[in-house]
């Protein structure tokens, strides 16, 4: 027999730091309708994205007193009473935005983020409609497949969301540190067959960048001019696709590392904001696209699980995995950049 409670954690108050995030137990799990599956959540990962959600740092849609967290993976406990998709005792992961399914992101999918607009993973068990789920990849572990929603959809759309410069084998790609993006974007750049210059802070970091198939490492702590370095690298010619997480900070040195006609794919924003930011112009002057991401939809979360599966893609989770009661402790570990790739709450 299907729960009727649950554990959970939410998002309130207005401190702006971690005490925001309030633990519950015994919470009434709603009634399924005819299309939703109750998920018995085994592991939720963690982003950027749910570190500033407590601080009130994001800018996008947010509903009031929300489950945190976008990324879970999980088995199905029970079914409404017309889904087709899924059966009891499946294993699934969530999609980011629940409610893009496939092509161009609108604004009604852009207001179904778990996490922020509607409650995400952080619980023991959850209502989700049967479209906002995929099948976990068959090699993955829950812990695994949980870090696939957000940082591996990110970086699968940023190398293959337009067609006309899709990633292909030869292809030089440019990734900037060791967080979950950037290393998914590696990794999967490295099993297309495409050379990939990896930047890191730490000749330490850069090592196992090296393990995971970096051809090219470049310290930018020692080289703040990493972009020009890049470009020599490359023979002058510059890097077809660069994956942007550093945002106004870092901008400036990918745009002299990316190649003409090439792509610089902005996902994220952890330099924060400076005065001096290039202007739009760049993209001209630069003769290069900049294109801004928001994760991906269903249809490329399926494409891109199919991919992990035949190329057997283990994703890099950080060995400190968390235990449910510890997720504030998680949340202060990844903020303080302790990590190396995704760290995994583990729920039980």
């Amino acid at each position: 027999m299907a729960p009727t409670t649950t554990a959970e954690y939410r998002v309130t108050g207005d401190a702006k730091d971690y005490s925001n995030l309030k633990y519950a137990e015994s919470v009434q799990i709603p009634k399924l309708g005819d299309h939703d599956v109750l998920v018995k959540i085994e592991a939720a990962s963690l982003n950027y994205r749910d570190l500033i959600i407590p601080k009130g740092m994001y800018p996008f849609p947010m509903k009031a007193d929300v489950v945190p967290c976008s990324d879970g993976a999980g088995t199905i406990a029970a079914v409404g009473s017309r889904v087709t998709r899924f059966k009891e005792g499946d294993s699934v992961v969530t999609l980011f935005n629940q409610a893009h399914l496939a092509g161009p992101l609108t604004p009604a999918a852009l207001g179904s983020g778990l996490g922020g607009a509607v409650d995400g993973t952080l619980r023991q068990y959850g209502v989700f409609e049967e479209n906002g789920l995929v099948h976990k990849p068959s090699n993955l572990s829950a812990i695994e497949a949980s870090t696939l929603p957000c940082a591996a959809l990110t970086a699968w759309n940023a190398l293959y969301g337009v067609q006309s410069k899709a990633l292909k084998p030869g292809d030089t790609i440019l990734t900037q540190g060791t967080g979950g993006v950037s290393i998914f974007a590696l990794q999967f750049a490295v099993a297309a067959g495409a050379t990939v210059i990896s930047t890191t802070s730490s000749d330490e970091k850069g090592k196992k960048l090296k393990e995971l198939g970096a051809t090219h490492v470049i310290n930018y702590k020692t080289d703040p001019n990493w972009g020009e370095t890049a470009k020599k690298l490359t023979g002058g010619i510059g890097a077809d696709n660069i994956i942007e997480v550093g945002g106004n900070t870092t901008i400036p040195q990918s745009l002299k590392a990316v190649k003409i006609e090439g792509v610089v794919s902005i996902i994220g924003f952890l330099g924060g904001n400076t005065k001096d930011a290039p202007s739009v112009v760049e993209a001209l002057m630069n003769l290069c696209t900049i294109r801004g991401i928001l994760v991906g939809s269903r249809q490329q979360l399926e494409d891109m699980n199919k991919a992990i599966e035949v190329n057997k893609i283990k994703p890099v989770v950080d060995p400190k995995v968390f235990q449910f009661k510890d997720a504030k402790a998680a949340y202060e570990y990844q903020w303080d950049q302790k990590h190396f790739g995704k760290l995994v709450v583990e729920i039980n």
